[in-house]
C-alpha cells in the first residue's frame, strides 16, 4: 500500500523528472531571475543535496545529480500525458513528480471519475519505465472563494488518486491533509497559485514523503495576523474578482490558456 511517509533511500535517487501544469512549473514563486522556482525545482535542491559522496566518506555530491522539469502552465491531463510522459519515459530518471488532472477538475463539466481513469492509465505507463513515480492529490478548497463550490470534485479526485496510489505502489504527495496551506499567506496574489513560501512547505512535504530529513515542519503553523478590517477584505476581493478572476474566466470561455507558447524550462536532465 501507498503511504504518505515513503521510507526509500533518497540517497539513491541520482535523477528526478517533473510532469505537470503550473503548479510543478512553480507558478507564483518567481526567481531573481524572473524564471519560476517552485516546490519541484526546490525538492530537486534537497535531493541533489543528499547525495552521497562515493569519494569522501560522510561526505555529500551534488554534481551527479540530474534535473529536468517538463511542467507547462494551463495543461490539461490528456496533453500532459502527450507532450510530457513520453519524454519522461524516454529520460527514465529514477525519480518521476506527477501531478496532474488539476485544470481538468476546475473545468464546467468535467467528470473526476473519468479524468482519474485516464491518470491512471498513465501511471501505469510511468510506472513500468522509472524507477519511482510521486503522484499528489489536490488541495482542499473550503477556503478559496470560487473553488469552494468545486470542493466535492475535488475530493473525488483526490480519493482516487490515493487508491490509484495503492494499486501501482506509488508514493503520494498529499496536499489535501497539508494544512498550512489552508492559510491564505500560502497563495500567490491570484490565489489559484502558490506563493513561494507555499511552495516551500510543499516542497518540505514531498522530502519527507520521499524520506529526508527535512530542516523545518511543512505543517508549522504560520505567525499570528492582524485581524483585517471587513472593508480591506472586501476590496482586496474586488480587485482579486477584476485583475485574476475576470480574466481566468475569458480565457475559458475562449479556449485559451496562460500556458500557450510556453516551453518546459528544463527539458533535459541536467546538473543543478
Amino acid at each position: 500500500m501507498a503511504d504518505d511517509s515513503n521510507t526509500n533511500n533518497s540517497g539513491a535517487i541520482g535523477s528526478y523528472t517533473a510532469v505537470g501544469d503550473s503548479f510543478t512549473e512553480g507558478v507564483g514563486d518567481p526567481g531573481p531571475d524572473g524564471a519560476f522556482v517552485g516546490w519541484a525545482d526546490r525538492l530537486a535542491v534537497q535531493l541533489a543535496d543528499r547525495r552521497p559522496d562515493s569519494e569522501h566518506s560522510g561526505g555529500f555530491a551534488t554534481g551527479d545529480f540530474r534535473y529536468a522539469n517538463l511542467a507547462v502552465r494551463g495543461r490539461l491531463l490528456d496533453q500532459i500525458v502527450a507532450e510530457q510522459v513520453p519524454r519522461a519515459k524516454e529520460l527514465a530518471p529514477d525519480l518521476v513528480t506527477f501531478c496532474a488532472g488539476g485544470n481538468d477538475i476546475l473545468r464546467l463539466g468535467s467528470n473526476p471519475d473519468d479524468v482519474a481513469e485516464r491518470l491512471e492509465a498513465a501511471v501505469a505507463d510511468l510506472t513500468s519505465s522509472v524507477g519511482t513515480v510521486l503522484v499528489c492529490t489536490g488541495f482542499d478548497t473550503r477556503d478559496v472563494p470560487v473553488l469552494r463550490h468545486l470542493r466535492g470534485k475535488i475530493a473525488t479526485y483526490t480519493a482516487h488518486v490515493r487508491s490509484i496510489a495503492d494499486r501501482h505502489d506509488c508514493p503520494v504527495l498529499d496536499l489535501w491533509s497539508l494544512r498550512s496551506v489552508q492559510d491564505r499567506r500560502a497563495w500567490s496574489d491570484d490565489r489559484l497559485h502558490l506563493s513561494p513560501e507555499g511552495h516551500t512547505r510543499v516542497a518540505l512535504r514531498a522530502a519527507q514523503v520521499l524520506g529526508l530529513d527535512v530542516c523545518a515542519d511543512p505543517d508549522q503553523p504560520w505567525p499570528p495576523e492582524p485581524l483585517r478590517a471587513p472593508g480591506d477584505v472586501r476590496r482586496d476581493n474586488i480587485h482579486w474578482a477584476r485583475e485574476h478572476l475576470v480574466p481566468w474566466i475569458g480565457r475559458r470561455l475562449r479556449g485559451a490558456s496562460s500556458g500557450d507558447h510556453v516551453e518546459p524550462k528544463r527539458p533535459d536532465l541536467l546538473p543543478l
